[in-house]
């Protein structure tokens, strides 16, 4: 255990007990020298997911800014990749561990639920759709999975597997789960989209499934139907019967839920090839037969033609989502079409959202994560899986694998991958230097500041606000203002008042005097933030977080 590092970690008695806990686990996926290296998170940070975030990329939230530039941060691909990977021969995942999934933390424990399909795929006897099935997986670090034997599914005469049951079983090709602990209907806590398949004349058409479960183990469809050769009854479709892809992404917004997947059928506006689709529901079970089209990549505006939809710059399988309260963060396939299989490829952009309809690309056709080279687990192509996660200091999306130019031979596929950034360092706000200088067009000495969007402040609540940033000392600091809606300083947190950040950190609390919780504050306010210091251009600016509760005192 001496090499054991502590990057994501504080506690190192809980992580000596951890790895050794972890190390005694049937069935782990990791080799233990891993698990020496890295361990269990002892997480100090707030949950972001319950505050309002306004970050350095969301040009909603911050839309005014003066002198300053948005650079992208590109993720790092984990040293454990790929943190979960294909069965032995003989095993429910032998051919494909398909990270069209989810990652979700119930207490303290990771959960992930993916595509598994296995030597069954082989057997002509069998329905086509009947062997993919939904498997499940589990962690207690984000990092080193195990694959339980949940012994439910029987599978080539045994249940010595990690299948969950699905009542009924329908082939599923794409799951995304939602857990919703204050559902009053307890056997519905767990909430599943799956895409499966329905027959049409000679082909298989993409559908929607809702299941729910009170575990996330035992699944229950809610429409009343009875497969066909493990595929959906067209009668019985809870969308219209036409070929989707429907969850790419699966969330809840403004008391809807809603999903994302992709097609290629007409919209009420032209656009060529695959784009991402949402419909919604009020109550899980009967969803909306009209959709919106969620976003549509720049070269899509421009049509192909019939017979080459496979061509051209597309999204791929919708948004994978990531409910950040008052933001939406997503994942987006970015499909690099061709005539030919063998030429197409697929990497993943980054987009945001802050009505849970449009979503849009912060940074124009910038690549989130590249795909693979070739020989590497995931060349090719990647799939968007949702799992986000912020644990100790580091930001994990995780990923899948899907390399397209082997379609036509199908051969085995996928694993799941981990991406990381610094916890919630997406992208950095910086000091733009191109405007310095003496110059006709530059402008020396001038400002660099950006102004928020209006904030709502309940009635009777204390907020405490903090930074996510870098780069700051005595010589580069952030000077942070408080508005009204009419731009109106507020005077005991503004000017001479105004507070002073010269601290990194991922959630540094912003103090005005010695006050680190406000009340009494107006309705609406903004936020002023100004870059500082003979050093100001080492700033990071990446998130500002606010915080409210009930009121139990006085300002």
């Amino acid at each position: 255990m001496t090499r054991m590092t502590t990057s994501l970690f504080t506690d190192f008695a809980g992580n000596v007990s951890a790895a050794i806990s972890s190390l005694l686990l049937v069935g782990c996926l990791i080799s233990p020298q891993l698990f020496a290296e890295e361990a269990k998170s002892s997480d100090v940070y707030f949950d972001e997911t319950k505050v309002v975030t306004l970050f350095s990329f969301d040009d909603v939230s911050i839309p005014f800014s003066q002198n300053l530039k948005l650079q992208m941060r590109p993720p790092k691909r984990h040293a454990a990749n790929p943190a979960v990977q294909r069965g032995e021969d003989g095993s429910t995942d032998s051919w494909a561990v398909q990270f069209y999934g989810s990652v979700i933390r119930v207490d303290d424990k990771y959960k992930m639920w993916y595509v598994s399909v296995g030597d069954e795929r082989y057997d002509k006897s069998l329905p086509r759709s009947e062997p993919w099935k939904v498997a499940y997986a589990e962690s207690n670090d984000g990092i080193h999975w195990t694959k339980p034997n949940l012994g439910l599914v029987e599978v080539n005469g045994n249940r010595n597997n990690n299948l969950v049951r699905m009542n009924p079983h329908i082939g599923t090709l794409n799951v995304k789960v939602l857990y919703e602990p204050d559902e009053p209907n307890p056997e519905r806590r767990y909430k599943m989209g799956a895409h499966v398949w329905f027959p049409k004349n000679d082909v298989r058409l993409g559908a929607f499934a809702p299941y729910v479960s009170p575990d996330g183990i035992n699944w229950k469809l809610l429409p009343q139907t009875t497969p066909v050769n493990a595929e959906f009854p067209e009668k019985d479709l809870v969308l219209p019967a036409l070929h989707i892809e429907p969850v790419g992404g699966m969330f809840k917004w403004d008391g809807l839920y809603r999903i994302s997947g992709q097609n290629a059928i007409a919209a009420t506006r032209p656009y060529h090839g695959r784009v991402s689709r949402e419909f919604i529901s009020g109550d899980f079970e009967k969803w909306s037969q009209a959709s919106a089209i969620s976003m549509v990549r720049t070269p899509q505006h421009t049509i192909l033609g019939p017979g080459r939809s496979r061509e051209g710059e597309q999204t791929h399988e919708g948004i994978s989502v990531w409910n950040r309260n008052n933001v939406l963060l997503g994942i987006s396939g970015l499909w690099h079409g061709a005539s030919e299989w063998k030429d197409v490829t697929i990497d993943l952009g980054f987009v945001v959202s802050n009505d849970g309809v449009h979503f849009r690309e912060p940074f124009h056709n910038w690549t989130f994560l590249k795909r693979g080279k070739d020989g590497a687990w995931d060349q090719g192509g990647l799939l968007q899986g949702q799992g986000f996660e912020n644990i100790g200091e580091q930001t994990f999306v995780y990923y899948g694998a899907w390399d397209p130019r082997g379609w036509e031979k199908s051969p085995k596929r996928g694993g799941v991958g981990i991406a990381t950034v610094p916890r919630d360092r997406f992208a950095d706000l910086i000091v733009d230097t191109t405007t310095t200088g003496t110059g006709n067009y530059q402008i020396p000495n001038t400002v660099s500041e950006f102004l928020t969007k209006s904030i709502d402040i309940a009635p009777n609540t204390t907020s405490r606000f903090y930074l996510n940033a870098d780069g700051l000392g005595d010589q580069a600091f952030l000077k942070i203002e408080l508005l009204d809606h009419k731009l109106v300083s507020l005077p005991k947190h503004s000017g001479k008042q105004a507070a002073l950040v010269r601290t990194n950190g991922y959630q540094t609390p912003i103090a005005w005097g010695k006050k680190t919780s406000l009340s009494n504050l107006p309705n609406r306010v903004r936020f002023k933030v100004t870059f500082e210091g003979k050093k100001k251009t080492d700033i990071r600016f990446n998130a500002l977080y606010i915080k409210s509760e009930t009121r139990t005192g006085g300002d």
